[in-house]
């Protein structure tokens, strides 16, 4: 049986869960494929055979941020053989480095922002306090692209990466949702991850097969942006590019492992 790292996965309390969904149904005009709590996580994981979830919230507010890692937290206890933990955290936080480490001291292994929805330019000097916290400590998954918006545009990545040498960034969606033409520019360009969520409804097979052997498979994570879709027919996909076994390998769990400092 083969092992995989599903890198992208947002969940909720149960009773705002539907509520939170439809949310993000609204904001992409995109149907969901399920309902972001944790038991519908792990049902449709299971189907599809993964070992382990980082999972995230995102806070749309400061006021958000710790209650959101507080949450996270402890869903990490209760599947802690299951779910790593991606705590959040947002450019007006009153006290960024503190929580940042308050992030670590809970268990949570990275941070998860998107400037989409949390209304901050990926290089506004805010952000740089997040970034100078994590720099060499913590991952970001970073969610980047969007036609509508200029907020994540990879392009904002430059100064970004110019100023923190250390920082670990995984671009989300092939380093530019929506904008994957003008993406793969700027990834040639930065020493960064990506992941292959919310990307494969969007593009033909073969350009994803060239999008990863031009980038390299080194430098990408399986992930699904759960709930937004469903991890069976996101694997299917993958499987069905014609990716060899190393390769795959790589994307599935490996590159994760690296990241997150750990092993299956």
């Amino acid at each position: 049986m083969r092992k995989i790292i599903d890198f992208h996965n947002h969940i909720y309390p149960d009773k705002i869960a539907i509520k939170a969904t439809n949310s993000i149904k609204r904001f992409y005009d995109i149907d969901m494929d399920c309902i972001g709590d944790c038991a519908n996580l792990l049902k449709f994981g299971d189907i599809a055979g993964i070992n382990k979830f980082v999972v995230q919230s995102v806070a749309t507010t400061p006021e958000q941020v710790t209650k959101i890692n507080d949450y996270i937290a402890e869903e990490c206890k209760e599947y802690p053989d299951r779910f790593i933990g991606f705590g959040t955290m947002h450019p007006d936080f009153e006290n960024i480095p503190d929580e940042i480490d308050r992030i670590i001291s809970i268990g949570l292994k990275g941070v998860k922002l998107h400037p989409d929805f949390q209304k901050f330019n990926i290089d506004d000097k805010k952000a740089f306090e997040i970034y100078d916290a994590c720099n060499g400590r913590l991952p970001i998954l970073m969610h980047t692209g969007d036609f509508r918006y200029d907020y994540s545009h990879p392009k904002r990545l430059v100064s970004v990466f110019d100023n923190f040498k250390d920082l670990t960034v995984i671009a989300a969606h092939f380093g530019g949702w929506g904008i994957w033409d003008e993406a793969e520019s700027y990834m040639k360009r930065f020493n960064c991850y990506m992941d292959t969520s919310s990307s494969f409804d969007f593009m033909p097979r073969r350009k994803i097969r060239r999008l990863i052997d031009e980038l390299g498979a080194d430098r990408f994570v399986y992930g699904t942006d759960f709930p937004m879709w469903n991890p069976k027919y996101e694997l299917i996909y993958l499987d069905s590019i014609g990716l060899n076994d190393e390769d795959m390998d790589k994307i599935l769990y490996k590159n994760a492992e690296n990241i997150l400092d750990i092993k299956l």
